[in-house]
């Protein structure tokens, strides 16, 4: 078995039961040092092995209790014996960098100062060496080394949650994110349908009402009647066709199907209202260009729109006015007698959604003269080109 895989699995192991492996590291520094104990068996080897022992077994259990009670242990025995228990040490070092691991650092050195400052002087005090001797100043290094290296194994702990942290906030952005598109999707197809299905089902509508009251009295006028349903339910299927085309692409490039215009079929949208019986008088400000393509999807949907609840809750007759400025297109159309303010469904609200979608506004009143207007403004700024 390869030596990286041995490494490996120890290191899982040793995740999985960290307790575990550190009571067999602390039978294994006691074995190690009831041989070598300074000063020899009769001043108690035994008791500095258990010591360590349960020492570096607690550490992870009661940090800083723990190596409270193992310095002053170590200073104690340090002063009895005469010499420093190497046992003892270990194990003290190995309980300052589990504490500088769980400190900041500010009470991690405070803490290291008040457990190296005792034993330096302990050390000094039984070597009868100078206070600059290599085996003295080896305590404060051993204390210190301790201290750096489980300050720098915080720090990163501290990054790598950190950096775990980052990228669980932004897993959960990006579903966040991933969500309102959906909903947003969702909104956007519901209302291309409403514009797309209403406004003909409502020509159809009217025209099947007329064929069947002339029907019998005028034959040639129910002949003419059917035509336009014909036409308006193959303009349906067609533009269903088009959302459902659009819906199947991988992207939102075009992939065979019919794009869909804007203003370029305003003439078309007068033809379907004046076969309704919706006399529709129109007129265009400004000069006419081209318009982005969303703002100009927009601008049609919302007459479509609003030539649909003109003919359903109008008299009859409605107005439309197309200005193009330096900045904007604005779109006026209003009715006479419109009941609009009674009417349910989601045609005004479709409306405000797609002039707001383009930056622009959408605002609709019922007049004192009893007529209804309905007035959007969509941002169109002129290009370098159409200059």
């Amino acid at each position: 078995m390869p030596f990286t895989t041995v490494v490996a699995r120890i290191r899982r192991s040793a995740m999985r039961h960290p307790l575990l492996i550190d009571a067999a590291l602390g039978a294994v520094l006691a074995a190690a040092d009831d041989r070598h104990f300074e000063g020899g068996p009769s001043h108690g080897g035994v008791w500095v092995g258990i010591l360590a022992w349960a020492a570096v077994g607690c550490r992870r259990l009661w940090p800083v209790p723990t190596l409270a009670i193992i310095a002053v242990a170590t200073v104690a025995t340090t002063l009895r014996t005469d010499a420093q228990q190497p046992a003892l040490m270990i194990a003290m070092v190995v309980v300052v960098y589990t504490v500088a691991t769980g400190l900041d650092r500010l009470r991690m050195w405070a803490t290291a100062t008040a457990v190296a400052l005792p034993l330096y002087v302990a050390a000094v005090y039984t070597s009868d060496s100078s206070w600059w001797a290599p085996q003295n100043l080896g305590v404060l290094a051993w204390i210190g080394l301790a201290t750096a290296i489980g300050d720098a194994s915080r720090l990163r702990q501290a990054y790598v949650a950190e950096v775990e942290e980052r990228a669980r906030r932004a897993e959960q952005t990006r579903d966040g994110e991933a969500r309102r598109r959906v909903v947003e999707e969702r909104i956007r197809i519901a209302r291309e349908l409403h514009d797309v299905v209403s406004h003909h089902i409502a020509m159809i509508n009217v025209q099947a009402g007329a064929a069947r009251h002339v029907l019998s009295h005028q034959p040639e006028a129910a002949d003419s009647a059917l035509e336009h349903i014909r036409r308006a339910s193959d303009t349906v299927l067609r533009e269903l066709g088009s959302v459902v085309g659009v819906l199947r692409q991988a992207d939102d490039l075009d992939s065979g199907t019919e794009p869909v215009r804007g203003l370029a079929r305003f003439a078309e949208l007068l033809g379907t209202s004046g076969a309704a019986g919706l006399h529709v008088e129109h007129q265009q400000l400004g000069t006419i260009r081209e318009l982005p393509a969303l703002v100009d999807l927009a601008a049609y949907r919302i007459l479509q729109e609003s030539l649909t609840n003109a003919q359903k809750h109008g008299a009859g007759t409605a107005s439309v006015t197309i200005r193009y400025t330096a900045g904007h297109v604005v779109l006026e159309v209003t009715n006479t007698a419109g009941t609009h303010g009674s009417a349910g469904g989601y045609g005004l609200v479709g409306m405000r959604e797609r002039a707001t979608a383009t930056g622009g506004t959408l605002k609709t009143e019922r007049r004192p003269d009893g007529t209804f207007r309905v007035r959007a403004v969509l941002p169109a700024p002129i290009t370098k080109d159409q200059r």
